[in-house]
């Protein structure tokens, strides 16, 4: 955006990742810091575990799904020490599956052994309003557009006094009514402060919460469990998992954490096929999978494609205040139906296309080198529909 504000709403850059091979295209998008992961990208080495993420996927075939974990295995192993890497991996490993989708005409999701997709119940995530008047406005605009569950977050929650938190509490359960679900994300409030999150259990019971999202930061397993003993007893589920970067970490967070709600960007852990995995670990716990997507519907259908056969009506994270360069970001939108779900789209690939015009609209330009040598240049723009395949 042209202006970007000092707030927790992740919308306001796009960092883009385009893959061609064999005359096909696939399209990711890294929940990053753009500059940042585009460092990773071309980086020069500097030790074995130190190697830029493009030198391990430029040249390698890409025939089927297994060719991209083996990719992704590679950049994990080159470059073990850019810490960057996951978030850039994560992209490339959302676009190489779109790809392929493309290039056999199928959803991703089938890719991974899903033949068919069971709708999901979007909850809309948003952030607070400045005042408790704003987020009761909000709550009962968004409820009033048919959503069952509504998720608020950030805008100083739990950062300051508890009476200020019940009062937006109140105000977001008054506004969306006594039916629906109401979620809230604590943002990490409570890092360090155990005590503080186990201040505010009482309110989330008199309002009814449904769960409480990321009270603390995702290494804090032991916060996580004692505090979420206390929850459960009131009945508040606990979410987390949003910050993990790898697998081992989501599944050492589900169970040291004994989260209720496991939640993972595919923008974040390392892509599709890593957040499949974690996915796939969560229900044969018996615990709820959820995505994380606050950005472009171009990562909402990655994010719901590793749990596109878990049970139909489960929750889904859906982005409704998304700014412009985010939301315009994609020529098709996943719609909420008139029964209230979302479906993710039966088409090729991930089932959505950046359009040009926006990417041309927004498009910062881009120059990186070392030593009088340019290593990234922002490429040329020369987009061609998806449909109509890539010119040799």
């Amino acid at each position: 955006m042209p202006t970007v504000e000092n707030v927790g709403d992740g919308s306001q850059d796009v960092l883009l990742v385009r893959v061609r091979a064999g005359g096909w295209e696939g399209w990711g998008e890294c929940e990053a810091s753009p500059l940042v992961s585009i460092a990773s990208l071309i980086a020069p080495r500097s030790h074995s575990a130190c190697q830029p993420v493009l030198s391990s996927v430029l040249g390698q075939r890409i025939d089927g799904i297994d060719d991209v974990r083996r990719i992704t295995a590679l950049v994990r192993a080159n470059s073990f020490d850019q810490l960057q890497a996951a978030h850039t991996l994560s992209g490339i490993n959302i676009a190489l599956c779109d790809l392929l989708g493309r290039r056999y005409e199928v959803p991703v999701h089938e890719l991974l052994g899903v033949r068919t997709a069971t709708p999901k119940t979007p909850y809309a995530s948003t952030l607070f309003g400045s005042t408790p008047e704003e987020t009761r406005a909000e709550a009962a605009r968004l409820a009033g557009s048919g959503f069952r569950a509504v998720k608020f977050g950030w805008m100083g929650f739990g950062t300051g006094s508890v009476a200020a938190d019940i009062d937006q509490l109140a105000a977001a359960r008054e506004g969306v009514g006594p039916d629906a679900d109401l979620l809230i994300d604590a943002a990490m409030a409570w890092v360090g402060r155990p005590d503080a999150a186990r201040a505010r259990v009482a309110a989330l019971q008199d309002f009814r919460v449904r769960f409480i999202e990321e009270p603390f930061v995702a290494e804090e397993y032991d916060a996580y469990r004692e505090f979420g003993a206390v929850a459960k007893r009131a009945g508040v589920a606990v979410a987390g998992g949003e910050g993990c970067h790898n697998v081992p970490m989501a599944l050492t967070m589900m169970t040291h954490a004994d989260l209720d709600y496991v939640q993972i960007d595919a923008g974040r852990i390392g892509g599709i096929t890593e957040a499949k995995e974690v996915a796939d670990a969560v229900q044969a716990q018996g615990r709820r999978f959820l995505n994380h997507s606050f950005t472009s519907h171009l990562a909402l259908s990655a994010s719901l494609q590793p749990f596109a056969g878990h049970r139909a009506e489960a929750l889904c994270e859906y982005p409704v205040n998304s700014k412009p360069v985010s939301y315009d970001l994609t020529t098709t939108h996943l719609s909420v139906d008139a029964d209230g779900l979302v479906r993710i789209p039966d088409a090729p690939g991930l089932g959505v296309t950046p359009d040009p015009r926006t990417i041309s609209a927004y498009l910062q330009q881009v120059e990186i080198s070392v030593q009088g040598q340019t290593l990234y240049r922002t490429p040329e723009l020369d987009l061609v529909a998806a449909d109509e395949g890539i010119p040799a």
